[in-house]
């Protein structure tokens, strides 16, 4: 609940911010200025980046928490057993021993969402965040793709 109240409140500071450059950038428009005109537009340019950005972002925390429930529902997530350091943080050597059961279940199952989402937490849980979004980014895929054939 935390991080949705701290998510939400840097949406309403990002909203703000996209009001008061569109608003910059529509004066700038206005002008008779042709140098003035350009710069309305660059203006657009980078709040419309980062709304693309925005976006993206919060569907991928949004379709990774919908796996999640439907994994626990399911009774597949894998179970948090592994030791943690006085920080929280996972005991590396654990993290890469129990990695290889998620690597071999995702070789056995490589069209598998729910193979390739308990690799992205073993990514996560061995402190490799690059390819452990990677991976939940390829458990999406293969998620929707299911999705998409149990809607015809």
């Amino acid at each position: 609940m935390k991080t949705k109240l701290w998510v939400s409140g840097i949406l309403l500071l990002f909203v703000l911010y996209i009001a008061m450059a569109f608003t910059q950038a529509w004066r700038f428009m206005l002008t008779d200025e042709p140098i003035a005109k350009i710069m309305g537009v660059a203006i657009l340019v980078i709040p419309a980046l980062g709304v693309w950005i925005l976006i993206r972002e919060i569907l991928f925390g949004l379709r990774t928490e919908r796996m999640g429930k439907e994994l626990e529902a399911l009774g597949e997530l894998p179970e948090d057993n592994l030791p943690r350091t006085p920080s929280g943080r996972f005991v590396r050597e654990a993290a890469d021993a129990d990695f290889v059961n998620h690597q071999r279940d995702v070789e056995a199952n490589p069209e598998s969402w729910k193979s390739w989402y308990r690799l992205a937490l073993a990514y996560e849980a061995c402190g490799d965040k690059r390819r452990a979004r990677n991976s939940m980014r390829t458990a999406i895929g293969y998620w929707k793709a299911r999705q998409g054939e149990s809607a015809r």
